[in-house]
C-alpha cells in the first residue's frame, strides 16, 4: 500500500518572515487584519500572527536538509496549514538493491552479482508532478546487495555493469520519506545475452580516426544495450543484447563521436536477427570550415555579446551541432562547422544577451564545403509583455515591484530559451511593467518590495513578425500569512534545510505545482514562510 506522509503541526513562534508565490486567479476577499484567535476570524480562517487568513488545503511540502547531511528532498502532503507548523524529516530514503545474475540450466538458483556497476535512479516527485529527480551511484555490492539514497519520488532504476558484455536492466520504485524500497534486478545468464557485432567506417574502406561509441536502442530510444566504445584501428564493435531484442524484425544503432571532434551522429536501423555484413557507413560528411557574418538588431545597430551556433544535418545522412561562437563589439562572429548535406542547409540559431532588445533567432543557411560569408542576418525585436499590478487595496500603483520571467518550456517550431536567460524589470510609479521576451513558455515572478507574498503568473509568449505587445490581465497583489516552525530529523534540529510550500493546480490542462513560498531555515533549524492568504 502506497504511504502518504502528513505532517502534524505544533506551537513555535520564532523566525524571520520570507517570500513566496502564487498562482493568482482573483482578488482575494478581505480578512480581519487583527485577530487573537480563531474565533476571531471568519468561518473557514484561521488566526495567524498577522491577521485572519485561509488556512490552505492539499498543501505539499518540500524539505531538502543541508547537502552535508547526507539526506535528499522530502516531499509532505499538509492537510492544512496552521500558523505553527513543525517539519520532522524522516530517515534517508532509500532503494535497498539486490542484483543476481542468472544462471544456465534455466531453474538453477540466480548467484549474487559482486562486480563493480553503475546506478540511475531518474524519476519525479510522487507528490509534486513534473518536479525532477535524478541520482546516480557507482559501487560493489556485498553478497550482490547495494543501497542507493535518493529523494522521495517515483523511479526507473537502470543498472549498468561495469562488464560491457552484459546489457542493462531496469526497475520501478516509489520511494516515500524514510521508507527503504527492495528492489532487485535480474542480470541475463550468459544463454540469455545475444551479441551483435558490426564495423563503423567513414566511408568505403576508410575508418574514423576518432574515438566512437555505439549503442542499441528500441523504437522510443530506450537502450537495449550499453554504450561501448568503437575500436579505432578495424572500426569493430561489438553489443551484447537481451535474447529477446535480438529476435526482434528492427532496432536501432547509434554511432555517437565522444569529446570535441569533427564527426556527426548517425543512427542505423538494422535488422538483428540477421549478421552485419555490411559496415555502417557514416558517409562524405564533409571537413570543418569556417563561417562567418555579423549579427543585428532591427534598428540596424550591431548585436553584441550574442551566441551563435550551428546544427542540422549534414553530407552522409547524419547530424551535428558546432561549437558557440560569440558576437564582438561590431556583431560580427565566425564559427566554424561541418558543411550542410548536398542541397540541404543548416540551422544557425542566435541568442541574444540578456537585456537585447534583439530576440532569439533561427535561420536556414546553406553551408558548402569551402565555407561561407553569411549576409547580414538581422533579428526580430523581442515580444513585449507589459502589465499593470495594483497595491492590496485593488486601487493603488505597486511600484517598484521586482518582475523576472523564467523560461521554463518551449513552443512548437523554437528551441527553448535557454537557462539563464532570465529577463529582469521592475514596476514604476503607475505600476506598469514592460519585459522584452523570445518565444517560450516562461514563469513570470512578481516580487514586491512589502513584506508581501510574490505572485507568479505562467505564460506563453508566441513568435511572429509583428510588433505587436501581449497585454497581462491587471491584478492586486495579496496580503501574506506568517507560518512559523522547526525543521527537525530525529528530534535533533536540521539547520540551513530548503522549505518550499506548493500547491497543485490545473495548467494548461495538466496538473502542475504552483510554488507558493520558499525559505531556508536557520542554523537553529527555525524557519519562517510567508504564504498567500489563499
Amino acid at each position: 500500500m502506497k504511504r502518504v506522509r502528513r505532517l502534524a503541526w505544533t506551537v513555535l513562534l520564532s523566525g524571520l518572515p520570507s517570500a513566496g508565490c502564487v498562482l493568482l486567479e482573483e482578488a482575494p476577499d478581505p480578512s480581519q487584519l487583527v485577530c487573537r484567535a480563531d474565533s476571531d476570524c471568519a468561518i473557514n480562517e484561521v488566526c495567524f500572527p498577522d491577521g485572519c487568513g485561509d488556512p490552505g488545503r492539499d498543501i505539499v511540502v518540500e524539505v531538502t536538509p543541508n547537502p552535508h547531511d547526507g539526506l535528499h528532498a522530502q516531499d509532505f502532503q499538509v492537510d492544512a496549514i496552521r500558523p505553527e507548523l513543525n517539519l520532522a524529516l524522516f530517515g534517508p530514503a532509500t532503494v535497498q538493491g539486490s542484483t543476481v545474475r542468472a544462471t544456465s540450466p534455466v531453474g538453477s538458483a540466480p548467484r549474487p552479482y559482486n562486480e563493480p556497476l553503475h546506478l540511475t535512479a531518474r524519476g519525479e516527485s510522487a507528490l509534486l508532478p513534473g518536479v525532477a529527480r535524478l541520482f546516480t551511484a557507482d559501487l560493489v555490492p556485498l553478497n550482490g546487495a547495494w543501497v542507493l539514497p535518493v529523494g522521495t519520488g517515483t523511479y526507473t532504476v537502470t543498472l549498468e555493469p561495469e562488464d560491457l558484455g552484459l546489457p542493462p536492466v531496469r526497475g520501478e520504485a516509489t520511494v516515500s520519506p524514510g521508507g527503504a524500497v527492495p528492489l532487485q534486478m535480474v542480470l541475463p545468464s550468459p544463454n540469455q545475452v545475444a551479441r551483435l557485432e558490426g564495423r563503423v567506417v567513414r566511408q568505403g574502406a576508410q575508418l574514423v580516426d576518432a574515438a566512437l561509441q555505439v549503442q542499441a536502442l528500441d523504437a522510443d530510444l530506450t537502450p537495449l544495450s550499453q554504450r561501448v566504445p568503437v575500436a579505432r584501428g578495424s572500426g569493430a564493435f561489438s553489443l551484447a543484447l537481451p535474447l529477446e531484442a535480438s529476435q526482434r524484425t528492427s532496432l536501432l544503432v547509434r554511432v555517437t563521436a565522444t569529446g570535441d571532434v569533427w564527426v556527426p551522429q548517425k543512427t542505423f536501423t538494422v535488422d538483428p536477427r540477421e549478421p552485419l555484413i555490411a559496415p555502417l557507413e557514416l558517409g562524405d560528411y564533409g571537413e570543418p570550415v569556417q563561417v562567418s557574418g555579423r549579427i543585428l538588431g532591427r534598428d540596424g545597430r550591431p548585436v553584441v555579446q550574442a551566441s551563435v551556433s550551428l546544427r542540422g544535418p549534414v553530407g552522409g545522412g547524419g547530424t551535428y551541432q558546432g561549437p558557440l561562437s560569440t558576437t564582438d563589439a561590431e556583431g560580427r562572429f565566425t564559427v566554424e562547422t561541418l558543411p550542410s548535406g548536398p542541397g540541404g542547409h543548416l540551422s544557425l540559431v542566435v541568442v541574444p544577451p540578456s537585456g537585447s532588445t534583439a530576440g532569439l533567432t533561427v535561420q536556414s543557411v546553406e553551408v558548402p564545403r569551402t565555407g561561407a560569408v553569411l549576409p547580414d542576418v538581422v533579428c526580430p525585436d523581442r515580444r513585449i509583455i507589459r502589465g499593470t499590478i495594483l497595491q492590496t487595496d485593488n486601487t493603488s500603483p505597486a511600484l517598484g515591484v521586482r518582475v523576472l520571467a523564467d523560461p521554463v518550456g518551449q513552443v512548437p517550431g523554437w528551441p527553448r530559451p535557454p537557462a539563464g536567460s532570465e529577463s529582469l524589470g521592475t514596476t514604476d510609479d503607475t505600476g506598469a511593467f514592460r519585459l522584452g521576451l523570445d518565444p517560450g513558455i516562461y514563469r513570470v515572478d512578481f516580487i514586491p518590495t512589502e513584506n508581501l507574498p510574490r505572485v507568479s503568473r505562467v505564460i506563453t509568449v508566441l513568435p511572429g513578425d509583428d510588433a505587436s505587445e501581449q497585454v497581462l490581465a491587471t491584478f492586486p497583489l495579496q496580503r501574506g500569512r506568517t507560518v512559523r516552525g522547526m525543521v527537525t530529523e530525529a528530534g535533533a534540529p536540521s539547520p540551513y534545510a530548503s522549505v518550499r510550500f506548493y500547491r497543485v493546480a490545473d495548467l494548461g490542462g495538466r496538473p502542475s505545482p504552483v510554488l507558493l513560498s520558499q525559505t531556508v531555515s536557520d542554523h537553529l533549524g527555525r524557519y519562517t514562510a510567508l504564504l498567500p492568504v489563499r
